[in-house]
């Protein structure tokens, strides 16, 4: 048996509660995909895996019929993982079932701030599952269910079979309202293909790719995405210097922020992507020729002015 690969890939399932992480999951672990996974949750009744997959148990450790396993998380996230690089057996990713009342930026936090974390494992995707028929009532009375979007990557609108084409237009638009970033999925029992979900490569910053023509939207549970697209490049130290300013200044408000930004004097994109405080930037692949070459930024938060910011960026524009 090998161990567990340099780099595995983890994918974080949120949604709110009934919203059909459960369904998803099981439906993943059930799939006849030939991969195995080793799935961490908070407690196992919370879980609710398949008693058909489960096969034996440990004090911590579900063992399922398909080759993977499942941590029981009473404490340290940072410990499971630790025992899972350490365990025999092979794993080709990582799930991380989240509460359903639960933020998820502290679990993805810890693919930014551990050193150790970041050396074995990646940070694929944070996927949310919403209930297609109570998601407009979620958003508006919980802040974490808005907090579960505005993190996500990927949504996974569920349930769309019970409501009709105006409720579904609308919570469709409710979801863009709250992160028009995300890509949108629809599903029926949580019943999508596994491709859609797993192994996006969504925090990759060497593929992060962001729609120029973003509008900005808000006011869903407070939370506001602004868009902002600059053609003039910016001066290196001055927009990491604001960059690392609006972190420490407003990174408890900042869900997400990501940019590809035109750097005065380089022909390579610098590329940003962060939760909270946490933020990794890099200088990826060179521009093409093909390629406008323009700064696109993206932040999703609460209490967000988008002329400040604005203003901000315009401080770190080169001088023609």
């Amino acid at each position: 048996m090998t161990p567990l690969p340099a780099r595995a890939p983890v994918t974080v399932l949120t949604g709110f509660l009934g919203a059909g992480k459960t369904t998803l999951l099981n439906r993943i672990l059930s799939e006849a995909h030939g991969r195995c996974y080793a799935v961490i949750v908070n407690e196992y009744g919370e879980l609710g895996i398949d008693g058909g997959l489960v096969v034996g148990a440990e004090e911590e450790v579900l063992e399922l019929n398909n080759g993977c396993v499942c941590c029981k998380v009473r404490g340290d996230l940072l410990r499971a993982l630790g025992g899972l690089a350490k365990r025999s057996g092979r794993f080709d990713a990582i799930l991380i079932e989240t509460s359903g009342l639960a933020d998820p930026a502290p679990v993805a936090q810890s693919f930014f701030a551990d050193d150790i974390v970041r050396q074995q494992f990646r940070l694929d995707s944070i996927v949310c599952v919403a209930d297609a028929r109570h998601f407009e009532t979620s958003l508006k009375e919980s802040r974490e269910a808005a907090e579960q979007v505005a993190l996500a990557d990927t949504i996974l609108l569920n349930k769309t079979d019970l409501v009709d084409a105006a409720g579904l237009a609308a919570t469709q638009e409710a979801i863009r309202s709250a992160n028009p970033s995300a890509r949108l999925l629809h599903g029926v029992r949580a019943g999508v293909a596994l491709a859609s979900v797993m192994d996006r490569h969504a925090f990759d910053l060497s593929r992060l790719a962001i729609d120029a023509n973003g509008h900005d939207h808000g006011h869903a549970n407070d939370i506001d995405c602004v868009s902002i697209r600059l053609d003039r490049p910016l001066e290196r130290s001055r927009f990491m210097a604001w960059l690392q300013r609006l972190v420490v200044e407003q990174g408890q408000d900042l869900l997400r922020a990501k940019g590809i930004v035109d750097l005065a004097g380089s022909e390579q994109r610098l590329v940003f992507q962060g939760i909270h405080m946490m933020m990794d930037t890099e200088l990826t692949r060179p521009w093409t020729a093909e390629e406008t070459r323009d700064s696109r930024l993206v932040f999703i938060g609460r209490h967000l002015d988008r002329d400040d910011l604005l203003a901000g960026l315009r401080t770190c524009e080169a001088e023609p």
